[in-house]
């Protein structure tokens, strides 16, 4: 499934286009890219991603619903869906694109929901909602945190037995709770240690989630961009806050 998961999201996707007859629909999708302040408002602490610079929340509009995705290649597009559904996904912006408008068509469909980002207040109370989750469903596991969302690492660390990575060189060694975050590069041996894996739905933008799906672990994806793979993907996902 490694090599194939974004081709699987892709075939699923295209059955339930059909299904509904978009296809030969003349639907345009816009997608542009969202300011911090647009994207997650202004929170109480301003090192995210998306405020440090590292990355772009992309919107996508279709009809009456919006989908978003993270990425750190971004810009505006616009392109019929059926071109978006067959485009090449040969980088992050092509994917983020595509994730982004399978965001909204899904939600255009009530096939799933959260697919804009929570913002302000919410940023922290969803943090606060992240060890219950945890222990409700798997007990006290040896957590990989892939991808750094601070909040969410401050949480886990807190409670749990956690192993961080990302792939911002500029987070690389930093203490969340005296853990540093490691580099990708620990990828393999963060996944042998853990019991289960925790997510960001970036993972689906960079080409990294195959990687983590094949291992095997128990998975759950978190956040926004997460929605429509997680969805065509029958895969967990935690995302409380969302809009």
């Amino acid at each position: 499934m490694e090599e194939n998961t974004i081709e699987i999201i892709r075939e699923k996707a295209k059955n339930i286009i059909n299904k509904y007859d978009f296809s030969n629909e003349n639907i345009t999708i816009k997608t542009k890219t969202l300011t911090p302040q647009e994207a997650i408002g202004n929170p109480e602490h301003n090192d995210y991603p998306i405020i440090k610079g590292k990355e772009r929340l992309l919107e996508a509009e279709f009809k009456n619903s919006k989908g978003v995705a993270f990425s750190d290649m971004f810009g505006n597009f616009k392109a019929k869906l059926n071109e978006i559904i067959n485009m090449k996904l040969k980088n992050n912006f092509q994917r983020a694109i595509f994730v982004s408008s399978l965001n909204a068509v899904l939600r255009e469909l009530n096939l799933i929901e959260k697919t804009r980002h929570c913002k302000n207040e919410d940023l922290i109370i969803c943090s606060k909602d992240v060890c219950e989750f945890i222990r409700k469903n798997f007990g006290k596991p040896k957590i990989f945190l892939c991808g750094l969302q601070p909040r969410l690492a401050e949480k886990l660390s807190s409670e749990f037995e956690i192993n961080i990575t990302d792939m911002d060189a500029e987070n690389i060694g930093k203490k969340i709770n005296k853990k540093r975050v490691k580099s990708e590069k620990a990828t393999d041996s963060c996944i042998a240690w853990c019991d289960m894996i925790f997510a960001t739905g970036s993972t689906f933008v960079n080409n990294t989630a195959p990687q983590l799906i094949k291992s095997g672990k128990p998975i759950v994806f978190f956040g926004v961009t997460a929605a429509a793979p997680t969805y065509l993907l029958n895969l967990p996902r935690f995302c409380p806050r969302g809009e």
